[in-house]
């Protein structure tokens, strides 16, 4: 019989030392580490920041007046929340080009149910929330259970929708929506307690944000202790957590001095909070991670790719929906014209903020730091006046460096 023996691996030079230097150089070792495994995220926060300031000075300040921080965040709403769900179907293995057909007509039905039939706005949106649920459930079934590709029945969708939403409007704007309806993209959350010079639930929320997302970062690196995971110095912890902290305040300061938070901020927080415990955490989270991975493993491991590809297109329907609903509230119409080329900044959003075509990849947040660039970049050109076809071309040149970025990088990982 034969012994096999395991002798303890010798210190390396960047272990533990009392004497200080080597833990420099471990330190600066693991945060390059870090760095590179996290590269395409890192890179476009680094990215958003660059684009942030470069249009900060090019405006002489007028990007981040509080007046237009408020502006970005409600005209990119629809597109956010349409990349948290393309981002699901992209790792999922998948496309959706029928998500702003599908908007347009969500938001035409809801037009149409409170204008023309009088129906209560909040019963109205829930019924445009179904009507999403059951168009996501109509193509999910074909792209699952019938197994034809989701580019031919999203594209049939898109067709579909856009006919659709057509004939319902019978070509025409409706229009007005109740004002409680509008609130969900144009309004602010209200005033409260004494007078100050910053509105005070502002305030309240990005305390109870900073101390919520100092709660997950210390529990995230107690849990990679206990599980004797690679973490960051706590030097370099400690960094990181007051530059978060002091990106919450600055964000917090610049929209408590102006109308507060925005209504719809909160609704895309709620959003990105719940998909990503979900995609992190919950199991149906990780059976889509396996699905866009490796399809025939996770079949084999017992994943039941029907059902979960099912569910990643309902869900991408309700989200098409809410932002159908948001989108006709912020022009409190009901458009024909409503929805045209979400799709497409949806999907660049997705691969901007990290998604890879072969599936598997990506992270919600990501999709947001994308909607957030290809945002920025938009407002800033306006603002400088940049015309629309050069605004295309630009946007264009960002995606595809992002992409190649991506292609790029897993080579370098490769080799």
């Amino acid at each position: 019989m034969t012994t096999v023996t395991s002798e303890k691996p010798e210190q390396t030079p960047g272990g533990p030392n009392p004497g200080g230097g080597d833990n420099r150089e471990s330190a600066g070792s693991l945060l390059l580490r870090t760095v590179r495994n996290n590269m395409r995220q890192y890179g476009m926060l680094v990215a958003l920041a660059l684009i942030v300031v470069l249009f900060q000075i090019w405006t002489d300040g007028a990007l981040l007046l509080p007046n237009n921080v408020s502006n970005i965040v409600q005209q990119n709403s629809y597109i956010l929340i349409l990349a948290m769900g393309m981002m699901i179907v992209i790792i999922a293995g998948h496309i959706d080009l029928s998500v702003g057909s599908l908007a347009a007509f969500v938001g035409a039905a809801a037009a149409v149910m409170m204008v023309k039939h009088d129906m209560p706005w909040v019963l109205a949106l829930v019924v445009s929330l179904l009507i999403g649920a059951a168009a996501g459930a109509w193509q999910g079934f074909w792209i699952a259970y019938v197994g034809i590709p989701s580019f031919i029945v999203t594209l049939a969708g898109m067709l579909l929708f856009r006919g659709a939403t057509q004939i319902l409007l019978e070509g025409q704007s409706v229009a007005p929506f109740p004002k409680s309806f509008q609130d969900i993209a144009q309004g602010f959350i209200p005033e409260m307690g004494p007078y100050t010079q910053y509105h005070n639930p502002t305030l309240l929320i990005g305390l109870v944000v900073i101390a919520f997302v100092l709660f997950q970062e210390w529990r995230d690196r107690r849990r990679q202790l206990a599980y004797e995971l690679d973490v960051l110095p706590f030097k370099l912890w400690l960094l990181k957590c007051a530059a978060i902290v002091a990106a919450v305040v600055a964000f917090t300061l610049t929209l408590a001095s102006y109308h507060g938070v925005p209504v719809v901020l909160l609704i895309m927080c709620a959003l990105l909070i719940g998909m990503g415990f979900v995609m992190r955490n919950a199991v149906i989270g990780r059976h889509v991670y396996a699905l866009g991975g490796n399809k025939a493993a996770a079949k084999l491991s017992g994943v039941r790719d029907k059902r979960v590809t099912f569910l990643v297109f309902v869900n991408m329907g309700v989200l098409a929906a809410l932002a159908g609903c948001v989108y006709a509230a912020r022009l409190n119409a009901g458009t024909p014209q409503a929805g045209i080329n979400f799709e497409l900044e949806a999907i660049a959003a997705a691969f901007i903020g990290g998604a890879s075509m072969s599936g598997g990849v990506g992270t919600v947040l990501g999709a947001v730091i994308g909607g957030l660039v290809l945002g920025v970049l938009n407002n800033g050109m306006s603002l400088v006046g940049i015309g629309t076809d050069y605004q295309q071309v630009i946007k264009g040149l960002v995606l595809l460096a992002a992409v190649g970025f991506d292609v790029w990088n897993k080579r370098k990982v490769g080799s």
